[in-house]
């Protein structure tokens, strides 16, 4: 049996499998700040033998919390001498040009814990200035005096050249063998002397909060029996054994969300869709992502904090391309200082949660909204649910500021958060150069299959998907990930000028490194597949767009292929092509996958019985286009293999209820997935 765990704001969820392909799913609590105390109690809850386990698959928010609740280690850096500042400069690019009180990001290591050796490697590689070791020496002393416990070390130019990072690194541990040590060529070895400051700091920052949850997490599973082999779900949408989680933590800076893009891009392949959204709002925040012809997007663009007055801290790290807002089913909606309304981001989490959940919550939640609207059964709640004080939260709270009963408050709230989503939704598909309607609309977490009907109709797509156990998604996702690493190499070449073997040549020490990497896994040479990318611009570009580029060895038919392709893809992101212009390579990005046991796909058994026989109840239900109506409410358990049935209806199971509404209708497949379709009137 595989099992996986995902730490969600508000819940804990699981899901196992075995080799059949049953599925047990079950929630528990997150227990902040002990979160392994949430996992071991949701394993426990369900039951199953940990001794029966061939896979433990974990995905945490213990690395975005520790960042964003400033709960980090205290770190220094050692950097090349002149470049102390590099954290302080940071970019110049504002986000907001007219903000008069924008200030940068306020540096997660000051200024008297970095400290300069002298060293100088150029940007081709070469020992222009040998490391000074007295230099290294004298900063362990001084960082020792102010209680450091964490190092992290960045040179400049070691993406070239990683010698002496590693050099110091060393050194540091003989000195200092109890800190923990991180050098910039562990995590990265692309250029940008900031980004690649940033993203070192930042493991170093949380790696003792890393390794110690690691270990508290390990050794409560021993404690509880599990043997098998421990994954980390990893922000790239692949797996990592739980030492590479412990020494390069900041991989995993978006572990539990992610993993849900993943499920759906293979739920997709399962299915035959490629072309996808995925919509995974959870008890605190809302996530999306965009699925292009089966691959799920990658950046190392990626920022935390990023607001629009806010430049954020950007990390280096391959990341899902995921745009996240904080509206979930426990968003709290609130009044401004203007009287305006609003949903979010502040979240009543697990403790005390939503009013529904009775315990002693007092702010309104969108979960709270979704109950009095009817969208929700209080049937449904673990304890009795209190609806008068819930109706009375939204009515203090919301309604009496806007003149509003409570019913109207609900519905409000509702139209606030839905919009909120709908902007995110607009950012990951429009802002990126895609047209939503020709895409699906995979639907989960808690709260997704709940408002995907009126956001698919918002962005004029006409499909939407709610996979089997949509409450779990994301842990489901990582039951189908495998092991990945990602090496990735910068190295400026025109692509016309430069030779094909010199390509080569870079390829084979890329692929070198991941070899090393997968024989420690245990991973098998015929386990191992490849994939080949190359971020590439126009002469006298700045950025860069990604392309996919078939296997080396590369010859100059290849390289023309790979040329045309660049054109193709930078057209799609920015509607123009620059025919004729010399292009360049910037970086080399080798994707490596080690397969693991999945479990099969069952299919479901036909619907013999009729569909009304699944009927539980008729109730008011305000749906966003068409406001409120008496609604038929179906149990999803109920419907088999085939069963349709046409809006307004609600398909409810434990934790999560499907909204479809006029006009569309539901079909459910061979798996057991939900096919909501919208009808096309003819014009």
């Amino acid at each position: 049996m595989r099992i996986a765990t995902d730490i969600g704001g508000t819940f804990t969820d699981l899901v196992a499998m075995d080799e059949k392909g049953d599925m047990r799913t079950l929630k528990g609590d997150t227990t902040p700040p002990d979160f392994e105390r949430g996992v071991i109690r949701v394993i426990e809850k369900s039951g199953l033998n940990p001794q029966s386990f061939t896979a433990f698959i974990h995905g945490t928010t213990t690395i975005i919390n520790a960042l964003t609740e400033r709960k980090g280690a205290k770190t220094g850096l050692i950097t090349t001498k002149g470049f102390r500042d590099v954290l302080e400069i940071a970019r110049c690019n504002r986000p907001d040009l007219f903000n008069l009180v924008f200030a940068k990001p306020k540096p997660f290591i000051p200024r008297y814990l970095r400290f300069e050796v002298e060293e100088r490697m150029s940007h081709e590689g070469e020992v222009i200035a040998p490391l000074n070791r007295d230099d290294v020496a004298r900063a362990v002393e001084a960082m020792k005096k102010e209680g450091v416990q964490a190092v992290a070390i960045c040179f400049i130019n070691a993406y070239a050249n990683e010698i002496h990072e590693t050099q110091t690194a060393d050194y540091v541990k003989a000195l200092w063998p109890e800190v923990f040590v991180t050098a910039s060529c562990q995590v990265t070895r692309e250029w940008r002397e900031y980004e690649r400051t940033s993203t070192v700091a930042l493991n170093g920052y949380v790696g003792p909060v890393a390794s110690g949850y690691a270990d508290r997490l390990e050794r409560r599973l021993d404690q509880l029996g599990v043997k098998a082999g421990k994954f980390f779900m990893q922000s790239n949408g692949g797996a990592t054994p739980l030492s590479g989680a412990k020494s390069t933590p900041i991989n995993l800076v978006e572990s539990g969300p992610v993993a849900g893009v993943f499920g759906a891009a293979t739920l997709g392949k399962a299915i035959g869709e490629g072309q996808m959204i995925s919509l995974d709002v959870g008890g605190t925040t809302a996530k999306c992502s965009l699925i292009d012809g089966g691959e799920v997007k990658i950046t190392t663009g990626y920022r935390i904090e990023r607001t629009e007055r806010s430049a954020g801290y950007p990390i280096m790290a391959p990341v899902v391309d995921i745009v996240e807002i904080g509206n979930g089913g426990g968003s709290i909606a609130w009044m401004d200082d203007t009287g305006s309304l609003r949903v979010g981001p502040r979240s009543a989490g697990a403790a005390p949660g939503p009013v529904a959940y009775g315990r002693g919550g007092t702010e309104p939640t969108t979960t709270d909204a979704c109950l009095v609207a009817g969208r929700l059964s209080s049937a449904n709640f673990d304890e009795a649910v209190d609806i008068a004080a819930v109706e009375n939260a939204l009515l203090e709270r919301v309604g009496k500021p806007l003149d509003a009963d409570a019913k109207q408050a609900a519905v409000n709230v509702i139209r606030v958060a839905e919009a909120n989503m709908y902007n995110a939704l607009k950012l990951i598909s429009v802002r990126r150069g895609y047209d939503p309607r020709e895409f699906t609309l995979v639907a989960f977490g808690g709260g997704g299959p709940m408002h995907a009907s009126a956001l698919a109709r918002d962005l004029g797509i006409r499909k939407i998907i709610v996979p089997v156990a949509a409450a779990v998604f994301s842990a489901w996702g990582m039951l189908m990930t495998d092991i990945r690493h990602d090496y990735i190499q910068t190295k400026i070449n025109p692509l016309a000028e430069t030779p094909s073997q010199e390509f080569g040549q870079m390829w084979d020490g890329l692929a070198a490194g991941a070899a090393a990497d997968f024989v420690l896994h245990g991973i098998a040479e015929g386990a191992v597949t490849r994939h080949y990318y190359a971020d590439m611009r126009y002469n006298g570009q700045e950025h860069t767009v990604k392309v996919q580029t078939p296997a080396p060895p590369w010859d100059e038919a290849v390289k023309a292929d790979i040329e045309k392709r660049f054109h193709e893809t930078h057209e799609r992101y920015y509607t123009y092509r620059l025919e004729g212009t010399p292009v360049e390579i910037v970086n080399l990005h080798l994707v490596v996958y080690g397969r693991m046991e999945k479990p099969a796909f069952n299919k479901l058994a036909p619907q013999q019985a009729p569909v009304a026989e699944a009927l539980v109840e008729r109730r008011q239900v305000y749906f966003t286009w068409d406001g409120w109506m008496e609604t038929p409410v179906y149990s999803r358990k109920a419907l088999l293999a085939g069963a349709k049935l046409t809006g307004p209806a609600v398909v409810e199971e434990k934790d999560a209820a499907t909204l479809v509404g006029p006009g569309q209708s539901l079909t459910v497949d061979d798996y057991g997935n939900l096919i909501i379709e919208t009808e096309v009137k003819p014009s």
